[in-house]
């Protein structure tokens, strides 16, 4: 394929523009252009399981609003994410984060009770406590010594926030699972686990990996959208081998490197060696920050499939 100049003009449109960027030869900016044609045929076709997974901090980002829009179009059957991002719905859909500065005074910040994600500012009252108050009214919905599965339990929660900024709320409404393997691992697990002392809280999580592995074994064909890494990617990618070669279509976004052997930074021809996707796969890696790109091949898709 030869390479082509972009051709501009204000009636060029962005679906437009990243198709032509899968021809322009050059670099990331011709990974993103075959990430959009990749995505285009993933989330068109319907007899694939497809499935994103996430991690916590885009979640604390106006990207929330784009995985809202993903999902409230149920172009994903399966959520793989972080307790984190649990959090970060919860406490931006019950209160409100700040722009802040990579550069801030991190010890002034604490005297301050503000927390620091990266350029994000986050009072300490609208977290911990924010969180703490939901699971309280969670609670208060659970019956005793009853196990349920953390997947039932994101529904129960997407509802009780009852807001269309709350990409749980959608998971609920489209009925699509939310999969959480570090369910412990933040403000909304340690709640469960300190105020389920009480109520006699009980997980099952093999109900989830039982609804997982159904899902796995029932599709022919199964595609992912992996934004970061860390253990959201790596449980997408480990169920995946089951019930077939693996992914059949893949798009990974990440800023990580792969020479230090991570999981976060593997690229997808390292989990072909797994048969965690399929050696007859097609796949992408964008080395990008997900910020920066995910809002234009949502846009893009958007306005050629509506």
């Amino acid at each position: 394929m030869l390479v082509e100049d972009l051709t501009l003009s204000r009636d060029v449109s962005v679906a437009q523009l990243l198709e032509m960027m899968s021809r322009m030869g050059g670099f990331m900016g011709e990974h993103l252009g075959r990430a959009y044609l990749l995505l285009k045929e993933m989330v068109t076709d319907t007899k694939s399981l497809r499935m994103i997974s996430f991690t916590g901090n885009v979640v604390s980002t106006g990207l929330r609003g784009v995985l809202v829009e993903m999902l409230r179009r149920k172009w994903f059957d399966l959520v793989f994410t972080t307790c984190g991002a649990v959090d970060h719905d919860i406490a931006r859909t019950r209160s409100d984060y700040r722009s802040g500065s990579f550069d801030a005074d991190d010890w002034e910040l604490a005297e301050k009770n503000v927390h620091r994600l990266g350029n994000v500012f986050i009072d300490q009252n609208s977290y911990g406590a924010t969180v703490e108050k939901e699971v309280k009214q969670l609670m208060e919905k659970i019956e005793e010594n009853h196990p349920l599965s953390f997947s039932t339990l994101m529904h129960m929660l997407g509802k009780q926030l009852d807001s269309e900024k709350s990409f749980l709320y959608w998971c609920w409404k489209r009925d699509i699972p939310v999969i959480v393997p570090g369910v412990y691992d933040g403000a909304f697990g340690y709640q469960l686990w300190l105020q389920g002392k009480t109520k006699h809280l009980k997980i099952d999580y093999r109900m989830d990996l039982d609804l997982v592995n159904d899902l796995m074994w029932s599709r022919g064909r199964k595609a992912g959208l992996v934004v970061g890494g860390g253990i959201s990617k790596h449980h997408l990618l480990w169920w995946s081998q089951f019930g077939g070669e693996g992914l059949d279509y893949a798009v990974y976004i990440s800023t990580a490197d792969e020479y230090d052997g991570s999981l976060s930074g593997a690229r997808p021809r390292e989990a072909v060696s797994w048969h965690k996707i399929s050696p007859k796969a097609r796949h992408v890696f964008v080395k990008a920050d997900a910020t920066a790109v995910l809002p234009f091949l949502v846009m893009g898709l958007v306005q050629e499939i509506g």
